[in-house]
């Protein structure tokens, strides 16, 4: 019984590997050196008009 289930769990251990080992599901694993980082500055504006606010009630 115990090398049933020994035989059983090797075998399905072995075919879980070819599968893993043939498996169709590749991905290209391309590297582009030459692209340059991209810069994002962020410029803040000063608003010089003085804002008004309505009453809150409170």
């Amino acid at each position: 019984m115990v090398i049933n289930i020994t035989l059983i769990v090797t075998a399905l251990v072995a075919v879980n590997f070819l599968l893993l080992k043939f498996s169709s599901n590749k991905t290209n694993q391309k590297r582009k050196s030459n692209k340059l980082p991209t810069i994002i500055t962020h410029q803040a504006t000063l608003d010089l008009e003085a804002r008004e606010y309505g009453n809150t009630g409170s």
